[in-house]
């Protein structure tokens, strides 16, 4: 998402466009005072370069000035909305959505609303503006993408797919067009189809770098493709953006890996790595892990018995990324009786309301302390109204995100009933699986090797915790007894889920349907065992991973 403003804005804007500002004060007009219309159009555009100088402080206190005289000015609304979505989501929408009901024939506003409602997660939201958009402004092939990425991830990807094909017909070389057509496909699991878009989008040079990264995670390489040489080259052009860089060197890296050539993909993946803007706090999050631990014990637990709903719709698969959380959804999702959901945040966005004014643990143990029942029933029905939306009727319905190992106190109050499992695999293999990827920013504890490690160490120990204030509670699910014991693991998952055996669980990797995690090419495959102890092939090149695992590696 970008912070753009709409295309047309200035037509909104009556007063003449004033100077471009860097780094002067602001001068204030001693020329006869404009009428308000035009005085306040004035500011926007003062607003909007210094917007573009990034005075963002200054920027809102003007357009605060115009919303004082003017509450109900669109333009203000959504300038407002756009100095909002990087650092507060729920702001953002809220000042879009006030945009939105001043002027609901602007397409763009809806299209900007629709994009902060996807970053959160509330899909239905976002089709519907998406939507809303599209009608307003026909063929607008900004909106078709935008329509067509929310469902592939709603898991509706075969809906997806005609919205990039109409695209394509509009506007060929636009960059969204053809890698987004291609996600759609590899969802789907459509491999040869999505392969031939990505390589049409390097050869018409959209996108190159992401399509590139998409086109080698989706196989596996024995022999040196042509790719790898290509890749290269692109790396020496001193033109490419950071984010590009970083897409090849992951790109370059994949290939080496899977040609067993180590040192030189660790090589590409550190230089990825490197290029992170910014290091995780591990010190922060460790305080973060000490607050939880803290709040949730196990008198709490007892405090909070009869919370929540009675509900045992769902199912909360996690743990580690890349610690078999998919795989487990997929064999789950495979009985009839189940719906796997994917990897949602509604739980997250829950939590962050709870804390809404500072987002600070004393205020979220306020919250969480003097929650009524009658609240933790609202709660509860606000997210199991969120995942009915997925499917009205399963039995079951998996929700994968695998960070909500760190909400399991909120998940014990809102849903005693519901189950839990927790997907372990050993400690090493699991850190450099989480190496190989590009992570959002919001969990880039994997930029290097010593913080991946230590972030390890503080989710076991929470993990541990969680264990102790809910004995025999969370099914523990080890990825290389999966791998050893596919049925017996398998029907383990569906008695835990209380369900009947069906014979389907044991072909999940046949399971029509979108899956749009990082593990959607391996789980189209039969179970292997090629990534257990897969460590031991990196030598000292992952020492610092090994030392800051300390006792937990090769565990």
């Amino acid at each position: 998402m970008s912070n753009r403003l709409p295309p047309a804005w200035s037509k909104h804007l009556k007063g003449p466009a004033g100077p471009q500002i860097s780094q002067q004060k602001i001068v204030q007009p001693t020329a006869k005072p404009l009428p308000r219309a035009q005085a306040d159009d004035a500011l926007l555009r003062q607003a909007l370069e210094l917007q573009r100088a990034k005075r963002l402080h200054e920027a809102e206190e003007l357009c605060q000035r115009v919303l004082a005289r003017a509450p109900r000015h669109p333009l203000a609304l959504y300038i407002m909305g756009v100095f909002a979505r990087d650092l507060d989501d729920e702001r953002a929408i809220h000042y879009f959505a006030r945009a939105v009901k001043e002027a609901p024939g602007n397409p763009h506003y809806h299209l900007t609303l629709g994009e902060t409602y996807l970053k959160v997660g509330e899909h239905s939201d976002a089709i519907r503006h998406f939507e809303v958009a599209s009608q307003l402004k026909v063929d607008w092939v900004e909106a078709l993408c935008a329509l067509g990425r929310a469902y592939t991830e709603f898991g509706r990807a075969d809906l997806a797919v005609p919205l990039y094909e109409r695209a394509l017909t509009i506007n060929g070389r636009h960059p969204l067009v053809r890698t987004g057509l291609a996600n759609a496909l590899v969802s789907l699991g459509r491999m040869d189809e999505a392969t031939t878009y990505m390589r049409e989008a390097i050869s018409h040079r959209l996108g190159v770098a992401a399509a590139y990264d998409g086109l080698v995670s989706i196989r596996k390489f024995s022999e040196e493709p042509a790719e790898l040489q290509s890749i290269l080259a692109e790396l020496k052009n001193p033109k490419l953006d950071r984010k590009s860089i970083q897409q090849f060197h992951h790109a370059a890296g994949k290939i080496l890996n899977d040609l067993r050539r180590y040192d030189e993909a660790m090589d590409h993946f550190r230089q990825a790595k490197e290029l992170s803007p910014r290091r995780f706090d591990i010190e922060s999050y460790r305080r973060s892990v000490d607050f939880m631990i803290e709040l949730f014990s196990p008198r709490m637990a007892a405090a909070k018995a009869g919370h929540g709903s009675t509900s045992d719709v769902p199912v909360f698969v996690l743990g580690m990324p890349r610690s078999g959380t998919t795989l487990t959804e997929q064999i789950c999702a495979s009985h009839p009786d189940v719906h796997g959901a994917g990897e949602l945040t509604k739980l997250r966005r829950i939590t962050n309301r709870l804390a809404p004014k500072t987002r600070s643990p004393e205020e979220l143990r306020k919250s969480i302390v003097d929650m009524t029942v009658e609240q933790s029933k609202s709660l509860a029905e606000e997210y199991l109204s969120h995942i009915r939306q997925r499917s009205p009727d399963a039995r079951r319905i998996v929700d994968k995100l695998p960070h909500n190992f760190e909400l399991i106190g909120l998940v014990r109050v809102l849903f005693p009933k519901a189950r839990i499992i927790h997907c372990r695999r050993d400690a090493a293999d699991n850190c450099i699986s989480c190496y190989f990827l590009s992570f959002n920013e919001d969990n880039i504890y994997n930029a290097d090797l010593n913080t991946l490690g230590l972030y390890y160490r503080e989710y076991d120990r929470l993990m541990r915790h969680w264990d102790v204030v809910f004995p025999g509670q969370i099914l523990q699910n080890r990825y290389e007894d999966m791998v050893s014991d596919q049925e017996g693991q398998s029907r383990r998952l569906i008695d835990h889920l209380g369900l009947p055996w069906d014979d389907a669980c044991l072909r999940f990797f046949d399971k029509g349907g979108a899956v749009n995690t990082f593990s959607r090419w391996q789980v189209r495959q039969p179970i292997y065992t090629s990534s257990v102890n897969r460590w031991k092939s990196y030598g000292s090149a992952i020492k610092p991973l090994i030392d800051a695992l300390g006792d937990l590696a090769g565990n």
